[in-house]
């Protein structure tokens, strides 16, 4: 039997891919364990009856013993939230790491908040003998994650995997529609980008900003409003499913990411597959899924506005390039064979 272990993960893209490696081991004729993060609707997946479903509490200590009890239960083992298991078992155990924020902390993060990032950190690499294999989203972090945590690179796989994104397409691409879908987090990099767009727009009276924040994130959704109430062409549409994202990506001409850490992207995968051009942070994650339009320095505000002022002149602006392509027949092989 296998197991898929994702306590730690709930929300965001880990949430999407994890979605889509369920969807996919569910066509298959293996028997599969899902540990599940309880805060996932208990009615989130269709698991054939053949197969088995917990839900638990995102805790060391729920995962130790979920571990300790069921040591000889499994062949082969998937945990998806970066942590090795907490135990050596005898399975085979292969280790998503998705998260490059514990390769490289952003410094402008709070000190509470690099603290936890940190204690993190050590865990990992406390406890990265109980995985015989890690798999990475692209060759960056393969060299990082080497680097960090003194891993053989015959233990690393770069195998990206991603769902497909269709929908209704919107009738018209807004030329100076610009989008950033992303939950709000500090190094997601929103007010500089919010404080960017405004400028930019003060000068060249273009654009319209299309954000992704809902209410649950307060300090930055009343910013948002504030400016909404000066004028500016904000339109925050909240936290929607990622079946109507779609439209919403072909109503515009670029995405804009200014993001100081991404382990992936799905953000631009996504975009591209809609057809949209990239504006986005000159870090290395950029580079390893596409060939961007415009790039900018996302540590400076000033340096996001000109990349909108560049943008201006569309017809000008080069096309932006994918370079990953999706390998989910390979990690369903690597489990399943």
């Amino acid at each position: 039997m296998i197991l898929i272990d994702a306590i730690y993960t709930h929300q965001t893209g880990g949430k999407v891919l994890l979605d889509y490696l369920v969807s996919e081991l569910e066509k298959t004729d293996v028997n599969v364990f899902y540990l599940f993060d309880d805060r996932i609707s208990k009615n989130a997946y269709q698991i054939k009856k053949t197969n088995k479903i917990l839900f638990e509490k995102s805790s060391f200590f729920k995962r130790f013993n979920f571990y300790r009890k069921n040591r000889s239960t499994f062949t082969k083992i998937f945990c998806f939230g970066n942590v090795p298991p907490p135990i050596k078992l005898e399975a085979t155990v292969y280790t998503f790491f998705h998260h490059r924020i514990y390769l490289e902390i952003p410094k402008e993060l709070p000190f509470k908040t690099t603290c936890g990032y940190i204690a993190k950190t050590m865990i990992i690499k406390f406890l990265k003998r109980n995985t015989d294999y890690w798999i990475v989203q692209n060759s960056n972090i393969k060299v990082k994650l080497h680097e960090k945590y003194n891993i053989k690179d015959s233990q690393i796989m770069n195998l990206p995997f991603y769902p497909p994104i269709s929908g209704n397409k919107s009738s018209e691409r807004n030329n100076f529609g610009y989008i950033y879908v992303s939950h709000p987090f500090l190094h997601k990099n929103h007010l500089r980008l919010i404080d960017a767009f405004c400028e930019f727009y003060d000068a060249e009276k273009k654009g319209e900003l299309i954000l992704t924040v809902d209410q649950s994130f307060q300090e930055l959704y009343k910013y948002i409003e504030d400016k909404i109430a000066s004028n500016y062409p904000i339109r925050n549409i909240g936290f929607i499913k990622r079946s109507e994202l779609y439209k919403y990506y072909t109503a515009n001409r670029y995405l804009i990411f200014p993001s100081l850490s991404e382990s992936f992207g799905l953000g631009i995968i996504e975009a591209l597959d809609c057809g949209c051009d990239i504006i986005g942070a000159d870090l290395p994650y950029l580079y390893e899924v596409c060939e961007p339009s415009v790039i900018f320095d996302p540590n400076s505000t000033q340096a996001i506005k000109d990349a909108l002022v560049k943008s201006i002149d569309f017809q000008s602006v080069k096309k932006s390039i994918p370079k990953v392509s999706d390998k989910i027949k390979t990690v369903i092989e690597l489990l399943t064979k």
